[in-house]
């Protein structure tokens, strides 16, 4: 990349295209700098498979708290001998059990410390070198993502892809179907947004999608899409 990114540029001419090719300018703009990180939640193949028909070897990052359901290590190493992904398993420091042992069920008294030790402290550590930073995030997921832009940079330089920004949950589905590809074991348990174990349950109809995150808690995101600082646009006065 020799000369800065006009950003508003790019959100103008990405609307409306199909996420692949999105997926397919990140790889072209950033490699070999370029990353995508994936939670091997209940649509993640949709994501993973496009990058790995464009870019193969494309670095796969996966946050492995110690946490997990056995059902979402089971899927993801379905996808990874499916797909043939080059998959960097992202851990924190401490081996678990020590965690475990100095730390107890940190996730009941403190989430946000639980979250940052076991999935931003890694990723942080990751991303270093890092130019091009592809993320599954959707504006229908949640409030907290409806003011994502398909291209962001952050504090750093850092530039995050959001190639399923504009996609909804029909269309993440018809992807699956379309190319016959596997999703995760829990949803047909009511298992929608699919993050750590202790703080993850089955959602009921009306709910949305991500309402079995941390409930009964104000904690809606892990942090690991609000860790870093979004640079301000110069022309936002607000």
């Amino acid at each position: 990349m020799s000369k800065p990114l006009d950003l508003k540029q790019l959100n103008k001419d990405f609307d409306g295209k199909p996420p692949h090719e999105i997926v397919q300018w990140a790889v072209d703009t950033f490699s070999p700098e370029v990353a995508l990180s994936t939670s091997f939640g209940s649509t993640s193949a949709v994501l993973l498979h496009m990058a790995s028909q464009i870019k193969p070897d494309l670095r796969i990052l996966f946050l492995e708290t110690g946490f997990h359901f056995p059902e979402t290590i089971n899927f993801k190493n379905d996808l990874v001998k499916r797909l043939n992904l080059n998959i960097d398993e992202l851990t924190s420091e401490m081996p678990r059990e020590e965690f475990k042992q100095v730390h107890g069920n940190l996730y009941e008294r403190d989430p946000d410390k639980c979250c940052y030790l076991n999935k931003v402290a890694p990723l942080k550590k990751a991303l270093v070198g890092v130019k091009g930073w592809i993320t599954g995030i959707r504006r229908s997921q949640s409030d907290t993502r409806t003011l994502v832009d398909y291209v962001e940079e952050y504090e750093g330089g850092i530039i995050k892809i959001n190639p399923l920004r504009d996609w909804n949950a029909k269309d993440m589905w018809e992807y699956l179907k379309k190319y016959k590809l596997p999703y995760h074991p829990l949803f047909d348990e009511g298992f929608v947004s699919i993050g750590c174990a202790p703080c993850t349950r089955a959602v009921v109809p009306g709910e949305h999608e991500r309402s079995g995150r941390w409930s009964g808690s104000q904690k809606k995101e892990c942090g690991i899409h609000t860790f870093l600082q979004k640079k301000k646009d110069p022309e936002d006065k607000g």
